[in-house]
Order: structure tokens, then C-alpha cells, then sequence
């Protein structure tokens, strides 16, 4: 049985290809290929995605002769794993820290949809004392 690991402490390559199969949401080695950069031989690929389902971060099915890899975990369960560690890392488990770098980055590009959200969700915190 594989044991779900964090995915901080994969290498580069490892989480360039999780990071694709999210993405895709589904992906072969050629599909995986077709998205990196600077990808290694094919059998680098396909061992490093066996290597992520050992490591439970994928599973595969069979589509006729070849496998069709994707993640084990939702998204959203992702995203909010992948948010924590980057706010443990670089901003002290600050939110407001958090949300100013993201605001500094996109400031520009947000639409008034966005930011009623954000107002939305900052009254709902008020709110619910969080």
C-alpha cells in the first residue's frame, strides 16, 4: 500500500510531472512529455510517474496498451496543502502577508468581480470571528 508523502519533498522533475497530471488531470508519458520543457527520455518519465504512484500521489488505468496516469487527491485538497506549506515557508503562516504578495503579483489584473469576492470573504471571516 503506498503512503501518501508531502509533496514539498519531491524533486524537481517529480513535481514538474505531478504538477502536469493536475493540470491535464489526466496524462500519459507522452502526454506528460508533450508538456515539459526540457523532458528526459521517455523511460525517465514513465519511471519517475511509477515512482509518484509508489509514493501515492498517482494511479493509473490501463487505455489499451499504455497508462493513463492522475492524481489520488482532489484539487482543491491539493491546492489547500500546496497554499499551507507555501504560507509556512514564506509567510509565516500569515493570511493578510499571503494575500498582499498575491494582490501585489495580480493587483493589476483583477476584475471588480474578483474583488467583491475577496470583500465577500473577508466580511464572512469578520463575521464568523476567524
Amino acid at each position: 500500500m503506498a503512503v501518501k508523502k508531502d509533496p514539498s519533498k519531491l524533486g524537481r522533475r517529480e513535481r514538474e510531472i505531478l504538477d502536469i497530471v493536475f493540470r491535464l488531470e489526466e496524462a500519459s508519458v507522452s502526454n506528460v512529455m508533450e508538456q515539459m520543457a526540457d523532458p528526459p527520455a521517455y523511460d525517465s518519465v514513465r519511471t519517475m510517474l511509477r515512482l509518484l504512484e509508489r509514493k501515492g500521489f498517482v494511479k493509473h488505468r490501463q487505455d489499451g496498451t499504455k497508462y493513463v496516469y492522475r492524481p489520488t487527491q482532489s484539487k482543491s485538497s491539493a491546492s489547500k496543502s500546496a497554499l499551507s506549506h507555501l504560507m509556512a515557508t514564506f509567510f509565516e503562516n500569515s493570511v493578510a502577508d499571503t494575500m498582499a504578495a498575491a494582490l501585489d503579483l495580480k493587483s493589476d489584473d483583477l476584475r471588480d468581480e474578483e474583488l467583491a469576492k475577496l470583500q465577500t470573504l473577508i466580511d464572512r471571516a469578520r463575521r464568523d470571528g476567524r
